[in-house]
């Protein structure tokens, strides 16, 4: 006789619902449907995503965490809007730290993950918006170039700050200036440049590439303000 399956208790299914709606307000914060500086209304968000206070408290506090949300006094949590001046910073933090990660990755990449790094940038080139000139390939994970990088530096520290804590934050602002004209085509041969040091584990070469990589888009971003009017100190 066929055992029956265990019922799913009900905090088993608040729990998955909790990860459900933390995963979809993360994605609607990173991909500016939730526009940055928004304030966050609690009994709104418990509204529209059908969640218990509770569990979308916890929500709110992992999101946090991850530098997506931040608490104003007498305000209370809004998404996070970085100054010009704050995300220059951040990039400079990204040069340095996603260079010393890609130094590491070329020493412990074995022949099949860079296998699987190449066939993730012809994913890329594929991609419908990077074809029409329109941006860079911009799924997340193990789909991302730069997390694989970071994730094959083998350094716990780097891979829990850029791998973890600060990865949405990065990537929020990667998707803002992603369909800067002609970089799209250009991060895409930068790429091809850093996998090629990988390849040879070539560790001081392929530092260089990403740290020059990410400069590029730096600049861009600097571009971007100084056109803007808005001041980056």
């Amino acid at each position: 006789m066929q055992k029956s399956s265990p019922p799913i208790s009900h905090s088993s299914m608040e729990q998955t619902r909790a990860e459900q709606v933390f995963k979809r307000i993360q994605s609607a914060i990173v991909e500016g449907q939730i526009a940055p500086g928004s304030k966050i209304s609690e009994p709104e968000l418990a509204k529209r995503y059908g969640i218990s206070r509770g569990p979308l408290r916890e929500a709110m506090h992992r999101l946090e965490g991850q530098k997506l949300l931040v608490r104003v006094p007498h305000i209370g949590a809004r998404v996070v809007s970085l100054s010009a001046k704050e995300l220059i910073e951040l990039y400079q933090v990204r040069e340095a730290l996603e260079g010393l990660a890609c130094r590491l990755a070329a020493q412990h990449m074995p022949p099949a993950e860079i296998d699987e790094l190449r066939r993730v940038l012809e994913l890329h080139e594929q991609d419908a918006a990077f074809k029409a000139g329109l941006g860079y390939y911009q799924q997340e994970g193990d789909f991302d170039f730069h997390y694989r990088i970071i994730k094959a530096s083998g350094n716990a520290a780097l891979t829990r700050l850029l791998g973890d804590e600060l990865y949405q934050l990065m990537r929020m602002y990667r998707l803002q200036f992603a369909s800067t004209p002609k970089r799209p085509r250009q991060a895409f041969i930068e790429h091809h440049r850093i996998l090629d040091a990988l390849a040879t584990g070539d560790g001081e070469l392929a530092e260089m590439l990403m740290r020059r990589h990410i400069a590029a888009s730096r600049r861009n971003i600097e571009q971007h303000y100084n056109n803007t009017g808005e001041p980056l100190a």
